[in-house]
């Protein structure tokens, strides 16, 4: 397997990819996007910075490409879009430069309160202008925080080190962690009216894009500062600027931009209240190796077939989730697979119930297991668990997925029930241990057959000579059957007879099958 690293990466990391047996580590980084193109052809995986543009062209051209890992954590440089159509799973590395990213807000934040640049720069020029450098303490005064996820949570550790109050705004944030930290958890507009300094982590959305311009400066304090680390576009420079020359903010830092590299004719660059650095948040020989052997990790996991960590287009798969709920997403798209033989054409409700102890469990990836199994059928490989619930939904599919706690038959169940056009066909499934998985019901029958190899599934009348015939017609056309399972409602009802079959039965069989008048439906399953 061919692993492409596009943009410059810790040596350390570039040790755990080669280690991996069988992969061809190709390092070609500031490549132009054609020759990107062609590279990425015949590629499984592809490791970058934030340098290299993972564009919808970029990604449609990787026809074997399973994964793009990030040495850090924003992904605006991927297109996620294209990448979840593509099947493409997209890694990043949010714990690797936590502390570095953290430890340079807060830096930007002391050069603010002092500031420290622009005394260091007149004592280049030498001048010795300590009146007009007076700066301002942290202590007591208002730190208000934009985001408290990893990056927010150490700069508010960072602030009440220093007798800061701190107050933030993240929708997400529980209330036992903000007593936990010491933290105030308050609106956007609270924030905007409290905070003497505000330190921005948040993503890059459609939702943050702009949130800070002259309508949300308006309500901040007179004299505020502003520090963003995190994307630029979430401050609003033009906006800002103006609000430095009225005087209404007394001073911002940047480590990101609108554009990068930025145009060096923008006026924050020029003016003597606004510190700038460029994009260093991150640039620490700690982070640099942290996040080049983080990623690396997780991309060798990602080909080796195990655990999935930090997807940001799809749940991740941690090893303790993967040991638990592992041995379920290959019995899942087994099951999709005999319910895409057996059920109605145009599913248009695909209802998955989770039932027992597997109803506590993270069950998101079985569910699109199940849907690779239903969908390859029509759509062959263009769908994996990446993409699999996109595709469902462009096919005009209802996911809908339950869970029942109740006890039952089973300590941990199955039950995919797929419907159209006022007729449903359901499947049933369940482990017996984490080597034997079964089918255990089809259309509420019970049965038992084990999901592997090549299955036969026959829907006759309950008549005597009925199991005889098919294994007769078998042995007399050299197919060994490796097991036979048969469920009825009552004698003389219409049964489902499951038969394991060591090779796949030609046209010639099926046919045979299906000539006998107790047979209704004769299909084959290949797993």
């Amino acid at each position: 397997m061919k692993i492409l690293v596009s943009d410059p990466l810790a040596e350390k990391g570039i040790e755990i990819l080669r280690q991996l047996p069988g992969a061809q580590v190709v390092v070609k980084t500031g490549l132009p996007k054609e020759e990107l193109i062609s590279e990425i052809a015949d590629c499984d995986a592809l490791v970058i910075r934030s340098g290299t543009q993972v564009d919808a062209d970029v990604l449609r051209a990787g026809k074997k490409l399973k994964v793009v890992g990030r040495a850090g954590v924003g992904v605006d440089n991927v297109d996620l879009d294209a990448a979840t159509e593509c099947g493409v799973i997209v890694m990043n590395t949010p714990d690797g430069n936590t502390i570095s990213t953290a430890e340079h807000a807060f830096c930007l934040l002391m050069a603010l309160a002092r500031r420290v640049p622009q005394a260091h720069h007149s004592l280049h020029e030498g001048r010795w202008d300590r009146k007009i450098y007076k700066g301002v303490e942290l202590n007591e005064k208002t730190l208000g925080i934009l985001g408290m996820g990893r990056v927010g949570t150490e700069v508010a550790k960072r602030g009440i080190a220093f007798g800061m109050k701190v107050i933030c705004y993240d929708p997400y944030i529980s209330m036992s962690k903000a007593k936990t930290l010491a933290v105030e958890v308050v609106d956007k507009d609270e924030l905007f009216a409290r905070a003497d300094f505000i330190s921005v982590h948040m993503p890059l959305t459609d939702e943050t894009r702009g949130m800070i311009d002259s309508n949300s400066i308006s309500r901040m304090k007179k004299g505020v500062r502003i520090v963003n680390c995190a994307r630029g576009g979430i401050v609003n420079e033009e906006d800002l600027l103006k609000a430095l020359e009225e005087g209404k903010v007394a001073g911002a830092a940047f480590d990101v931009y609108d554009h990068e590299p930025p145009d060096f004719n923008n006026p924050i660059f020029h003016n003597e209240n606004i510190v700038v650095t460029p994009h260093l948040g991150a640039s620490t020989t700690e982070a640099q190796l942290n996040v080049g052997i983080q990623v690396a990790e997780n991309v060798v996991e990602v080909l080796r077939g195990g655990a999935i960590r930090n997807a940001v287009n799809m749940p991740s798969l941690d090893a303790k989730t993967m040991e638990a709920v592992g041995p379920f997403i290959t019995l899942g798209r087994n099951l999709g697979s005999l319910l895409g033989v057996l059920a109605p054409q145009r599913i248009e409700t695909l209802e998955i119930t989770y039932a027992g102890r597997l109803a506590d469990s993270e069950t998101s990836p079985v569910t699109r297991s199940i849907l690779v199994g239903i969908l390859r059928r029509g759509l062959g490989d263009s769908v994996n668990i990446v993409n699999a619930l996109n595709k469902a939904s462009e096919q005009g599919v209802d996911v809908q997925e339950r869970k029942n706690h109740e006890p039952g038959v089973f300590s941990e169940l199955i039950k995919i029930t797929a419907k159209a056009n006022g007729s449903e066909f359901s499947v049933s499934g369940t482990m017996y241990t984490p080597n034997r998985p079964r089918i255990v019901r089809i259309n509420g029958l019970p049965v038992e057959a084990e999901p592997t190899g090549t299955l036969l599934v026959v829907f006759n009348e309950d008549r005597p000579g009925v199991i005889g015939y098919i294994g007769k017609l078998l042995g007399d056309l050299g197919i060994n059957i490796a097991g036979m399972t048969c469920g009825r409602t009552e004698a003389g009802s219409t049964a489902t007879t499951l038969v394991n079959i060591d090779s796949a039965p030609s046209e010639e069989a099926m046919a045979k099958l299906a000539e006998m008048p107790l047979i209704k439906r004769v299909e084959v399953v290949t797993f």
